[in-house]
């Protein structure tokens, strides 16, 4: 079996549900909500890797790429149904868009920018929604991390096989970005809180690939089934 396709049967089918209203932990709710406004760049990152298929793409990733771009309408899907129930914050959700063009127009290949922004963005707000938010929102973070774990390994192997490395100034777009979403945490004895921490690791995923520091991911606190109604318990199949 092909590397791709070793990616591809290790996806778990899952559907988004609408989830209700819970408690943000205190002193996140405004970095959680600058995160929350990124969800504008899952359907770019679906359109990178479409684009990306009209080009020169290995035949065997085909399968997994066209999988990924339906998993980021999902996931676009999932965190509209938490604004939904959180609300959103009107100033982010302008100045996310404007971060989103600036990605859409970056002329680094769009599998590289679908790395990137999977690798060292995405992969830092996933961690911070399952420490700092809610149930509903962690449930749906830890679904979404299952997804994006694929994605990166793919995204990774196929610029691997075409020879492609990011670009200084899409290094400088991702640190932009990492940084405004950060930016109302301040220095804290709550490392989940503490803005050097995300930052930090930020720059460890996009230059090292891995970020230790999140080791604790998998045992965060994720939501017990007793903890808030079935209606915030995604439907797997």
């Amino acid at each position: 079996m092909n590397p791709y396709l070793k990616l591809l049967s290790r996806k778990r089918s899952w559907t988004p549900v609408q989830t209700s209203k819970g408690k943000l932990k205190e002193g996140a709710e405004e970095t959680i909500y600058r995160a929350l406004a990124i969800r504008h760049m899952e359907l770019p990152v679906g359109e990178f890797i479409t684009d990306a298929l009209d080009k020169n793409v290995p035949d065997t990733a085909r399968a997994l790429l066209e999988s990924n771009v339906k998993d980021e309408i999902k996931h676009d899907l999932a965190l509209g149904y938490i604004t939904n129930a959180l609300g959103v914050d009107d100033q982010a959700e302008a100045e996310a868009l404007r971060l989103r063009a600036a990605w859409e127009e970056h002329p680094d290949h769009t599998i590289l920018k679908a790395l990137v922004a999977e690798r060292a963005i995405f992969f830092v707000i996933l961690p911070f929604f399952r420490f700092n938010g809610d149930a509903g929102l962690r449930t749906v973070s830890a679904d979404i991390s299952r997804d994006e774990q694929v994605h990166v390994a793919c995204n990774s192997l196929v610029s691997l096989e075409l020879g492609l490395k990011p670009s200084q100034s899409l290094d400088k777009l991702r640190k932009a970005t990492i940084n405004w979403i950060m930016q109302p945490l301040k220095q804290s004895s709550d490392r989940y809180l503490d803005k050097k921490f995300w930052l930090d690791a930020s720059d460890r995923l996009m230059y090292e690939g891995k970020a230790p520091e999140f080791s604790q991911t998998k045992a965060a606190r994720m939501p017990a089934f007793f903890e808030h109604s079935n209606v915030n318990l995604p439907q797997y199949s």
